[in-house]
Protein backbone atom coordinates (compact mmCIF):
# COMPACT_ATOMS: atom_id res chain seq x y z
CA UNK A 1 0.00 0.00 0.00
CA UNK A 2 2.84 2.37 0.87
CA UNK A 3 4.42 1.71 -2.54
CA UNK A 4 1.16 2.74 -4.25
CA UNK A 5 1.05 6.00 -2.32
CA UNK A 6 4.72 6.74 -3.10
CA UNK A 7 4.18 5.92 -6.79
CA UNK A 8 1.15 8.23 -6.95
CA UNK A 9 3.13 11.02 -5.27
CA UNK A 10 6.04 10.62 -7.71
CA UNK A 11 3.66 10.67 -10.70
CA UNK A 12 1.96 13.78 -9.33
CA UNK A 13 5.32 15.41 -8.72
CA UNK A 14 6.51 14.53 -12.22
CA UNK A 15 3.30 16.00 -13.67
CA UNK A 16 3.97 19.24 -11.79
CA UNK A 17 7.55 19.34 -13.14
CA UNK A 18 6.28 18.73 -16.67
CA UNK A 19 3.77 21.59 -16.44
CA UNK A 20 6.35 23.97 -14.96
CA UNK A 21 9.05 22.98 -17.46
CA UNK A 22 6.60 23.41 -20.35
CA UNK A 23 6.03 26.95 -19.08
CA UNK A 24 9.79 27.60 -19.14
CA UNK A 25 10.87 26.69 -15.60
CA UNK A 26 14.48 25.54 -15.98
CA UNK A 27 14.68 24.08 -12.49
CA UNK A 28 11.67 21.84 -13.16
CA UNK A 29 13.29 20.76 -16.43
CA UNK A 30 16.51 19.94 -14.58
CA UNK A 31 14.50 17.70 -12.24
CA UNK A 32 12.94 15.92 -15.24
CA UNK A 33 16.42 15.50 -16.70
CA UNK A 34 17.72 13.99 -13.47
CA UNK A 35 14.76 11.61 -13.33
CA UNK A 36 15.05 10.35 -16.93
CA UNK A 37 18.60 10.86 -18.24
CA UNK A 38 19.92 7.41 -17.26
CA UNK A 39 17.12 5.58 -19.09
CA UNK A 40 17.54 7.84 -22.13
CA UNK A 41 21.28 7.17 -22.22
CA UNK A 42 20.83 3.41 -21.74
CA UNK A 43 18.42 3.14 -24.68
CA UNK A 44 20.61 5.37 -26.85
CA UNK A 45 23.66 3.24 -26.02
CA UNK A 46 21.88 0.00 -26.84
CA UNK A 47 20.76 1.38 -30.18
CA UNK A 48 24.03 3.07 -31.15
CA UNK A 49 26.59 0.79 -29.45
CA UNK A 50 28.80 3.84 -29.01
CA UNK A 51 29.16 5.73 -25.71
CA UNK A 52 30.04 9.02 -27.42
CA UNK A 53 27.12 8.75 -29.87
CA UNK A 54 24.81 7.77 -26.99
CA UNK A 55 25.93 10.90 -25.12
CA UNK A 56 25.22 12.99 -28.22
CA UNK A 57 21.79 11.38 -28.59
CA UNK A 58 21.01 11.99 -24.91
CA UNK A 59 21.97 15.65 -25.19
CA UNK A 60 19.99 16.07 -28.41
CA UNK A 61 16.96 14.35 -26.84
CA UNK A 62 16.86 16.76 -23.95
CA UNK A 63 17.30 19.75 -26.24
CA UNK A 64 14.38 18.45 -28.34
CA UNK A 65 12.42 17.72 -25.17
CA UNK A 66 12.85 21.34 -24.01
CA UNK A 67 11.60 22.52 -27.42
CA UNK A 68 8.70 20.06 -27.67
CA UNK A 69 7.55 19.95 -24.05
CA UNK A 70 4.87 22.64 -24.53
CA UNK A 71 3.26 20.35 -27.15
CA UNK A 72 2.96 17.41 -24.69
CA UNK A 73 -0.79 17.05 -24.15
CA UNK A 74 -0.77 14.16 -21.72
CA UNK A 75 -2.68 11.80 -24.05
CA UNK A 76 -0.09 9.15 -23.14
CA UNK A 77 2.27 8.75 -20.23
CA UNK A 78 5.21 11.14 -20.31
CA UNK A 79 7.66 8.22 -20.22
CA UNK A 80 6.02 6.72 -23.34
CA UNK A 81 6.19 10.06 -25.15
CA UNK A 82 9.84 10.53 -24.14
CA UNK A 83 10.67 6.96 -25.19
CA UNK A 84 9.36 7.62 -28.70
CA UNK A 85 11.37 10.83 -28.87
CA UNK A 86 14.53 8.93 -27.83
CA UNK A 87 14.04 6.17 -30.40
CA UNK A 88 13.43 8.67 -33.21
CA UNK A 89 16.40 10.84 -32.21
CA UNK A 90 18.62 7.75 -31.90
CA UNK A 91 17.73 6.53 -35.38
CA UNK A 92 18.30 10.01 -36.85
CA UNK A 93 21.69 10.39 -35.16
CA UNK A 94 22.83 6.86 -36.08
CA UNK A 95 21.90 7.52 -39.70
CA UNK A 96 23.79 10.83 -39.64
CA UNK A 97 26.93 9.21 -38.21
CA UNK A 98 26.77 6.27 -40.56
CA UNK A 99 26.45 8.58 -43.53
CA UNK A 100 29.39 10.71 -42.35
CA UNK A 101 31.59 7.69 -41.66
CA UNK A 102 30.86 6.18 -45.06
CA UNK A 103 31.53 9.41 -46.96
CA UNK A 104 34.65 10.59 -45.18
CA UNK A 105 36.22 7.56 -43.58
CA UNK A 106 35.13 4.89 -46.02
CA UNK A 107 33.64 2.44 -43.54
CA UNK A 108 30.33 1.58 -41.92
CA UNK A 109 30.48 3.26 -38.52
CA UNK A 110 32.73 4.56 -35.82
CA UNK A 111 32.41 2.55 -32.60
CA UNK A 112 34.68 2.93 -29.62
CA UNK A 113 34.93 0.15 -27.06
CA UNK A 114 32.69 0.19 -24.02
CA UNK A 115 34.26 -0.56 -20.64
CA UNK A 116 33.48 -4.15 -19.66
CA UNK A 117 32.35 -3.31 -16.14
CA UNK A 118 29.76 -0.79 -17.33
CA UNK A 119 27.30 -3.30 -18.79
CA UNK A 120 26.41 -6.90 -18.33
CA UNK A 121 27.43 -9.62 -20.75
CA UNK A 122 24.28 -9.54 -22.91
CA UNK A 123 24.56 -5.79 -23.45
CA UNK A 124 28.21 -6.28 -24.43
CA UNK A 125 27.20 -8.89 -27.00
CA UNK A 126 24.33 -6.76 -28.33
CA UNK A 127 26.79 -3.95 -29.00
CA UNK A 128 28.86 -6.29 -31.18
CA UNK A 129 25.94 -7.01 -33.52
CA UNK A 130 25.86 -5.38 -36.97
CA UNK A 131 24.01 -2.06 -36.88
CA UNK A 132 20.68 -3.01 -38.49
CA UNK A 133 20.44 -6.33 -36.65
CA UNK A 134 21.29 -4.59 -33.36
CA UNK A 135 18.68 -1.87 -33.80
CA UNK A 136 15.94 -4.34 -34.74
CA UNK A 137 16.89 -6.66 -31.88
CA UNK A 138 16.86 -3.87 -29.29
CA UNK A 139 13.58 -2.43 -30.53
CA UNK A 140 11.84 -5.83 -30.67
CA UNK A 141 13.35 -7.93 -27.86
CA UNK A 142 14.26 -5.22 -25.36
CA UNK A 143 11.78 -2.42 -26.03
CA UNK A 144 8.81 -4.54 -27.14
CA UNK A 145 8.11 -3.00 -30.55
CA UNK A 146 6.20 -5.12 -33.08
CA UNK A 147 7.87 -5.84 -36.42
CA UNK A 148 5.39 -3.64 -38.30
CA UNK A 149 6.26 -0.73 -35.98
CA UNK A 150 9.99 -1.32 -36.49
CA UNK A 151 9.46 -1.52 -40.24
CA UNK A 152 7.68 1.83 -40.16
CA UNK A 153 10.40 3.46 -38.05
CA UNK A 154 13.28 2.13 -40.17
CA UNK A 155 11.42 2.39 -43.49
CA UNK A 156 11.92 -1.31 -44.27
CA UNK A 157 9.57 -4.22 -44.86
CA UNK A 158 8.19 -6.09 -41.84
CA UNK A 159 9.77 -9.25 -43.26
CA UNK A 160 13.15 -7.52 -43.29
CA UNK A 161 12.66 -6.61 -39.64
CA UNK A 162 11.88 -10.24 -38.81
CA UNK A 163 14.90 -11.44 -40.79
CA UNK A 164 17.21 -8.99 -39.03
CA UNK A 165 15.81 -10.04 -35.66
CA UNK A 166 16.43 -13.71 -36.41
CA UNK A 167 19.89 -12.86 -37.71
CA UNK A 168 20.65 -11.05 -34.43
CA UNK A 169 19.39 -13.97 -32.36
CA UNK A 170 21.53 -16.38 -34.34
CA UNK A 171 24.62 -14.21 -33.94
CA UNK A 172 23.99 -13.86 -30.20
CA UNK A 173 23.65 -17.65 -29.84
CA UNK A 174 26.99 -18.06 -31.63
CA UNK A 175 28.63 -15.50 -29.33
CA UNK A 176 27.36 -17.17 -26.14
Amino acid sequence: MLALVENHQSITQESEWIAKAAAGDRNAFRLLYELHHQRVYALALRLSSSPSIAEEITQDCFVRLWQKLPSFRGDSQFSTWLHKLVVNQSLTTIKKHKSWAQRFLGFESVNEPVKEDEYDELDQLIMKLPERARIVFVLHAVEGYRHDEIANLLKIAAGTSKAQYHRARGLLKEMF
